[in-house]
């Protein structure tokens, strides 16, 4: 499917990349099919080590204060990522070209990605714009989704036979770990109530196991609770059952071979999900926490999705603090068969970047 569309997608970095990980993917995906697109974000420094090669067809623009738009060619679709507000002055200029070229506007305003019941009510709806330089346009919603009624996952095209070509090996060996051939956990994670628990559990079992903790807030809270607690009390990883590689940042393609490469992922917010449900591995999802704790009905709408068994739920609740139970043993082999039937499921349903640009080809066209 290739129209050559130049599609204009807004994204502001809120504080844990996962905004600008989404909109970079969905970006590259775009252009892998023939469009053209402009990037724009008002912090994309997390791209120098997030993609560092960039993306042929994608073009990475400030997003200043206020965005000059003389001389600009406003492009043929604008994605508002996140509730992020386009600025007035590029939606002025938006709906002026609209108007004048007699083209459908296409504003979609892309939600992020949840289970719960409202989503597939919600996705597709018109939203007229009441007020503003964009009055008279409608946006549309575009809520992401596991279900046929929403608009699905970001999946590359060529995802199945990079993992069906990729060298386990080759690339721990490039990581210099000392990797001895011990169950390997990867950890991302904000700071998870049961960390303690977990570390505790990993360190006490039979099993020899290296925890592979990423770069940045859990790397933190790993050492912080390593100096607090095994410091001062060796006992509790006596027998050296546990051990810890701590990794430098990654790139996406690379945090991808990291997920295939463990037997047990430890993810968070929205993007790593969708790639640890890719990688068909035991995963287990740290919600990014709400105030108000509404993170806790997300979750649980996520885990009817995923037909979480009770092992693998209990486990959940008590790692995003939802309850006071205590953290179950892991059961791998059964969470492996929860991670299989999930990822076949999805695979069987078209993907993000291949409805969206559906969606939008359909409303140029009305």
């Amino acid at each position: 499917m290739k129209t050559g569309n130049l599609w204009d997608i807004f994204c502001k970095v809120i504080d844990n990349y996962g905004d600008i990980g989404v909109c970079w993917r969905l970006a590259v995906g775009l252009a892998a099919r023939g469009e053209r697109v402009r990037l724009w974000v008002d912090d994309a420094s997390a791209l120098r080590w997030m993609a560092p090669e960039g993306a042929n067809g994608v073009e990475v623009r400030p997003w200043t204060q206020p965005i000059q738009t003389d001389g600009l060619q406003v492009g043929d679709i604008l994605v508002e990522a996140f509730g992020c507000e386009v600025a007035p002055e590029f939606i002025a200029a938006y709906a002026y070209k609209t108007r004048a070229t007699g083209q459908n506007a296409v504003w979609i305003n892309l939600e992020y990605l949840s289970a719960e019941g409202f989503v597939e009510r919600s996705h597709g709806l018109p939203s007229p714009v009441m007020s503003g330089p964009g009055i008279g346009l409608i946006k549309h919603f575009f809520y992401p989704g596991f279900t046929t009624g929403t608009g699905g996952l970001l999946r590359e095209a060529d995802l199945t036979e990079r993992q069906a070509r990729f060298d386990r090996a080759a690339w721990l060996q490039q990581l210099d770990l000392g990797f001895q051939g011990e169950r390997l956990i990867s950890l991302f994670c904000y700071e998870p109530p049961a960390l303690g628990a977990l570390l505790d559990q990993l360190a006490a079992g039979t099993q020899a196991t290296r925890l592979l903790v990423t770069a940045g807030r859990a790397t933190t809270a790993v050492k912080a609770y390593v100096e607090d607690k095994y410091r001062s009390q060796p006992s509790r990883n006596q027998r050296q059952a546990l051990s810890f590689s701590y990794l430098p940042t990654l790139t996406q393609r690379d945090f991808d071979h990291l997920l295939w490469s463990c037997d047990l992922n430890f993810v968070r917010g929205e993007d790593s999900l969708v790639r640890a449900l890719w990688a068909g591995k035991p995963f287990v999802w740290q919600i990014y926490p709400q105030h108000d704790d509404a993170h806790h009905s997300k979750l649980e709408a996520f885990l009817n999705v995923l037909h979480a068994p009770p092992s693998l739920r209990t486990f959940h609740h008590a790692w995003n603090g939802v309850s006071q139970a205590a953290l179950p043993a892991l059961a791998l082999s059964q969470w492996q068969e929860t991670a299989s039937a999930i990822r076949t499921l999805q695979l069987e349903r078209d993907d993000l970047v291949t409805q969206i640009m559906r969606f939008a080809l359909k409303t140029i066209k009305i």
